[in-house]
């Protein structure tokens, strides 16, 4: 009898398990010389690339705080004194001769941005390892360990490295099943030309400074330590490698640091710091440190789990799966990448560090594809999309400290260019805080990137409740709006306030190619507007600024509303310019739709309905980072099924539909940009659940693939989590609301719903605070040919939830 149980209970464990235990990116062959197909590794500072090659080994390294140049400011003194003219050309309908003016007077004649670089890599040669059977390598993203292994003449050998966190180093071990066994060498090679690299004893160190770029002195001073501590066997040196023969096992500590401390200060002692985390990491056993770091990182990580179903699809390899994926049916897949963003973010951006750039934490180039900066027109902003909602918070921190030492130095050029108090970001900035327009005129003018990152920091409190965290990042966020009261202008023929010059980034109309310089944008408006409502709601909640709060309010009751264009489109311009047949991948307008709360099916449906039309007429195929945000805002459309489609397009190889997915399952812009990963990660939360607009939806957007499933740990506005949210045949089976913070929790549920006492339907506006919606003004129509949206009815209900309480409900 006992044993006919323990089969009933082992045949009823939740699917859920068996989707946890498939958290693995695992290949039969190794990465070789190819960067997007190795497997990356970090702790928030430092990181590597495992490429698990037999013969020689290759980690690839960085560390965050690593770039060119040094502090500096690229603001064009001549701004100023050219702006009124340049304002007065685009209100004349000359926005080419504007924006030469500005390329001229505006755009900087220092730097456009420093470049992250490498520290080099470290590399194990294996004598006699050319043949090998057997082979396996992955990365246990529920571990946060990569490993490798394969047979060599009847020996197995395993490696497996891994970023500490609380050893601050990065571990290798080297084992194998026959004592004796292990032979090979350690050397490491930089592309820095201004680095030395040698062997001593146990240790491999390379030293160096960063170099110039675009007139910008490098004075980044670095050093790196790699130490090798065999058991068994013998070590030995040369002048740069170290050998060891023999051995039944080996360790490799990696350390780095750099003299960074802060975006104006380069006093720190590189090499101490490096030998600092290197001889306190080694003391520990290997165990120990394997614990310590698996501890630290699920701290994070197992705060959500997801099910979306399974299928044999998910026996196969990642490489194999992302070649089936559009043809197969693996929704473990989704799964896995969901949770592949999640053990990137909390990979890559830790409290204290620096933020994740646009390839995070990993990059190999000593010139990357937009030097590997901060691209804060949508790329940087993506990046952080999953932290509040996936329950990161904390790797939000690194935005926020960013945010505001940016309001600091973006002071001077709002002053400098504007003539304006507040502060001002352009479309890029880099770890030195610049906040000058950068590359070409026809992007950088955009004046918006302070702004829209600003509301990371509004945003971040709706989920904290916190009024002390509010008050210390209250400065930027009011910051942010006061520089809008200086700089808006009217509208002669509109009287409207606008942003002039302004831009819908990186996209023009086709009647005026190449020339992006206008008016009055809608991306501008949306993000002004969203400036405006926090910065009040900050200032009221905190009882400050009861002057401004009011210039606040007039201004944005001024701003120009939202359009519906005569092809029945969200207006990208002020003017009726956009055309049916554009692809471009920025679809900048739709901002109101995702991430702002500005645009809603329930809301707004006309405004929604114009959304769609801009979707549909823009099409799926993008770019990698493109087609993340498009997930949300299909999402946010409530259509579940085209929100999968783009997830299949963005879960095919590179090339294949656009941007695509690299082999190790990185973004794909091309070239590799993690901000892809995130995107999407958001997007599938958005699917399950949604909190922006007056209630938390659950299940808002359920594509019909994904019958039965459940996902537990989301965080939801308030102070809500989601310990639990089940399905079945796409409907709620399950629900179970902790609240952190009290008040009152609306639910909207396309199904009925019971919980301990009777639910009564909710009506009118939710009294909790952090769901309160500032209304948009009506929208301006130029058509007849809006078609309604097409969602499901959902129902809301109120419950006065208690601090520390948990509710549980199911379907009536």
């Amino acid at each position: 009898m006992k044993a006919k149980l323990t089969l009933l209970f082992f045949s009823m464990l939740p699917v859920f398990v068996h989707a946890q235990q498939s958290l693995k990116l695992w290949y039969r062959q190794p990465a070789g010389d190819v960067w997007t197909a190795a497997l990356p590794v970090g702790n928030g500072r430092i990181a590597g690339m495992v490429f698990g090659n037999p013969a020689e080994e290759a980690i690839q390294l960085n560390e965050s705080t690593v770039w060119s140049g040094s502090p500096n400011r690229n603001e064009n003194p001549e701004g100023l004194a050219a702006l009124p003219r340049i304002r007065q050309l685009i209100f004349d309908g000359k926005q080419k001769e504007a924006q030469e003016l500005a390329a001229e007077k505006i755009q900087t004649k220092t730097s456009n941005g420093q470049m992250y670089q490498p520290v080099g890599t470290l590399h194990l040669a294996f004598p006699g390892h050319q043949q090998y059977k057997d082979y396996y390598r992955e990365l246990d993203i529920e571990k946060a360990v990569a490993t490798t292994s394969y047979t060599v003449d009847g020996v197995k050998y395993t490696r497996e490295v891994f970023a500490s966190v609380p050893a601050q180093t990065i571990v290798v071990r080297i084992s194998s099943d026959k004592p004796g066994a292990i032979d090979f060498s350690a050397y490491l090679t930089t592309p820095q030309k201004n680095a030395v690299v040698k062997a001593n004893g146990k240790d491999l160190t390379v030293n160096g400074m960063t170099g110039a770029h675009e007139g910008v002195e490098g004075k980044v001073k670095f050093n790196g330590i790699a130490r090798v501590i065999a058991t068994g066997g013998s070590v030995a040196n040369t002048d740069t490698a170290i050998t060891v023969k023999n051995a039944n096992s080996a360790l490799v500590f990696i350390s780095m640091a750099t003299n960074y401390v802060n975006y104006k200060d380069l006093s720190a002692d590189a090499a101490k710091r490096a030998a600092t985390y290197l001889n306190a990491a080694v003391k520990q056993p290997y165990p120990t440190l394997l614990k310590a770091h698996i501890a630290a990182y699920q701290r994070y990580f197992n705060r959500v789990k997801i099910d979306l179903g399974s299928s044999d699809a998910a026996k196969e390899p990642t490489d194999v799966r992302l070649v089936n994926f559009s043809k197969a049916y693996d929704p473990q897949f989704v799964s896995l990448y969901f949770q592949f963003g999640r053990y990137l973010l909390i990979s890559c951006s830790q409290p204290g560090g620096q933020p994740a750039t646009l390839q995070g934490l990993w990059n190999n180039l000593m010139t990357p594809p937009w030097d590997s900066k901060y691209t804060i027109n949508i790329n940087t902003e993506m990046n952080y999309w999953p932290a509040e909602k996936d329950n990161l918070p904390e790797m939000h921190e690194p935005l926020v400290q960013m945010i505001k030492e940016l309001s600091v130095t973006g002071q001077g050029t709002a002053r400098t260019l504007y003539g304006a108090r507040g502060w001002v970001a352009h479309h890029n900035t880099d770890i030195w805080r610049i906040t000058g327009p950068v590359d070409r005129i026809f992007y950088g003018i955009w004046s918006m990137g302070g702004a829209w990152l600003a509301q990371h920091l509004w945003e971040r409190y709706l989920y904290n409740g916190d009024k002390r965290y509010l008050a210390d990042v209250y400065p930027a966020i009011k910051g942010a709006a006061l520089f809008f009261v200086d700089d808006l202008v009217e509208d002669p023929k509109r009287k409207y306030l606008v942003i002039n010059p302004g831009t819908s980034p990186e996209n023009a109309p086709s009647t005026r190619p190449g020339v992006s310089f206008d008016a009055g944008c809608t991306m501008d408006n949306q993000i002004v507007f969203d400036a405006f409502s926090a910065a009040i709601s900050a200032a009221e909640i905190l009882g400050k600024d009861a002057a401004l709060v009011d210039t606040f309010k007039t201004m944005r009751s001024k701003l120009p509303p939202m359009q519906v264009g005569r092809h029945g489109q969200l207006q990208e311009w002020i003017d009726d310019l956009d055309n049916p047949e554009d692809n471009h991948r920025h679809i900048s307008h739709l901002y109101g739709l995702y991430p702002s709360a500005q645009i809603s099916p329930n809301r707004t449906p006309l405004l929604a309905s114009a959304a769609n039309t801009t979707l549909l007429q823009r099409g799926d195929v993008s770019t990698g980072w493109s087609m993340g945000w498009k997930v949300n805002w299909w999402a946010r459309l409530q259509n579940g099924e085209h929100a999968l489609k783009l997830i299949t397009n963005q879960l095919s190889p590179v090339g294949k539909r656009g941007g695509g997915t690299y082999t190790n399952l990185f973004d794909a812009h091309a070239p590799f940009q993690i901000d892809g990963n995130f995107g999407c990660t958001s997007g599938i939360t958005e699917m399950l659940m949604q909190s922006h607009d007056g209630a938390i939806y659950v299940l808002p957007a359920l594509p019909p693939q994904w019958k039965t499933g459940s996902i537990q740990g989301l965080r939801a506005r308030g102070g809500f989590v989601i310990e639990d949210l089940a399905w079945a045949d796409g409907k709620i089976t399950r629900l179970v609301i902790r609240s952190t913070l009290g008040g009152n929790c609306r639910i909207r549920s396309s199904v009925p719903l019971k919980g301990a006492e009777p639910l009564k339907k909710a009506t009118g506006e939710n009294s909790n605070p952090f769901y309160y919606v500032t209304p948009v003004a009506t929208p301006l129509v130029h058509t007849q040919t809006v078609a309604p949206l097409e969602i499901v009815a959902a129902d809301n209900y109120d419950v006065a939830t208690e601090k520390g309480k948990t509710y549980r409900f199911t379907v009536l």
